[in-house]
Order: C-alpha cells, then sequence, then structure tokens
C-alpha cells in the first residue's frame, strides 16, 4: 500500500531492447520518478514491442540495415549516434561509442521479461529490462544469442535453468505476441511509449523534466 499522501501510477514501458531512444527515456523516466518520490508510488511493467520482428537469426549491419530502413547515410548515423550518446550521457546510460554494429532479432529477450514479470520477484522485470539494454547498446553484445540473453538473467537473479528451458522452448511467445497486437491495435507504431493508468500517453526518449512535468499533473489530476 502506497502512503496515503503519494499517488499509485501504473505505467507500461512499451518498448524494444534494441531501441536506442528506449534506454535514454526509460533513464529520463527513473530520474524523474526519483524526483517524484514521496508525492507518487510508480508500479512499472516493461512491454513488448518489435522494431524488426522480421529480422533473420543472424542479424544484419547495423549501418545497412539503417541506410535500408529509413534511407541514411553514414555520415547521418553518426551524427544521430552522437546526440543519442550525449542524451544518454544525461541520464547515467552509457553507448558504447562505436555503436553496436549489428541489429538482432529480440524475440527472445520479450519472451525472458514477460516470464520476469509473471515469475520474477518484484522489481526483477525492470532490472532484466536494464540488463539487455545495457547488454545492446553498451557491450554491443548479440542479442539474438541465448548465452548473451543468460548472462542477463544470471546478473539480475533470476532463475538461469528455468530462463534456460524457456528459451529452448515456444513458451510465452503466444502471450508476446498478443502484448504486442493489443499495443499496435491501439495505435502504437514507434516507441518509446509510456502509458500512464492505461489512458496517458508520453511518446519519445523525453528529458526527465517532461516525464517529471507529466507524472506530476497525472498524479493531481
Amino acid at each position: 500500500m502506497a502512503p496515503m499522501n503519494t499517488t499509485p501510477l501504473k505505467i507500461d514501458f512499451v518498448s524494444d531492447v534494441s531501441c536506442p531512444w528506449c534506454a535514454v527515456g526509460l533513464g529520463a523516466l527513473e530520474e524523474a520518478l526519483q524526483k517524484l518520490q514521496g508525492s507518487v508510488a510508480a508500479e512499472l511493467h516493461f512491454q513488448p514491442f518489435e522494431l524488426n520482428p522480421k529480422m533473420g537469426p543472424e542479424g544484419q549491419d547495423i549501418g545497412e540495415h539503417l541506410r535500408e530502413k529509413y534511407g541514411s547515410t553514414p555520415e547521418q548515423q553518426a551524427q544521430i549516434r552522437d546526440t543519442i550518446r550525449a542524451r544518454g550521457a544525461e541520464v547515467g546510460f552509457a553507448f558504447n561509442p562505436e555503436g553496436r554494429g549489428r541489429i538482432w532479432n529480440t524475440f527472445d529477450a520479450h519472451r525472458l521479461l514477460h516470464w520476469a514479470e509473471e515469475e520474477g520477484q518484484p522489481g526483477q522485470q525492470h532490472a532484466l529490462k536494464k540488463a539487455l539494454l545495457a547488454a545492446c547498446h553498451t557491450r554491443s553484445e548479440a542479442m539474438g544469442h541465448h548465452d548473451v540473453l543468460l548472462a542477463c538473467v544470471r546478473e539480475v537473479g533470476l532463475d538461469e535453468v528455468r530462463a534456460k528451458a524457456i528459451l529452448a522452448s515456444d513458451e510465452f511467445a503466444q502471450d508476446v505476441r498478443e502484448r504486442e497486437a493489443f499495443y499496435t491495435g491501439h495505435g502504437i507504431h514507434s516507441v518509446p511509449a509510456v502509458i500512464i493508468n492505461d489512458r496517458h500517453l508520453i511518446s519519445g526518449g523525453q528529458p526527465a523534466a517532461v516525464f517529471e512535468q507529466a507524472l506530476r499533473q497525472i498524479a493531481e489530476g
């Protein structure tokens, strides 16, 4: 139970592990919640969204991928990387200065995040999300490889044997697809999308001050 003077807020953070702006947005949201401690009690849920659901198991070179998907030049990509790195630094998230190298299919990461919410302790889904974002964007690891995912599971104290069994099966695949369909069906086509109390939407990797003001208004509203 939240103390009498705090407002409980349900926050659904719809995002993809491979999305750099999602790492920025999460850092900013956490900073805002830190400042609002005592006045809001947030219950965070990490919801799945795949930027590249058809990505093959071998992944794709990131430069080639961005050129094909957005038509961006290497110069534009380097400029965006610099912007994202600066925004990450503002909220304490370190991006690899060399970028990610490759982009990977993230469906298995989403299955593990779903499992962490269903069977983990409070806070473990959040911890796993942060571990996965760091593996992807700070260390440029292969997010489609099970050993990388299991190292993140181990890091946050979740059951590695159970995680291995999930990855070897199609457990939680249907649940993840249903959740993805729910959010895209409700008009979410870019991430991060931060949904407060099932009705207020804050889109994009906003600065902490924007999250703080929005959350304060919703809590007071």
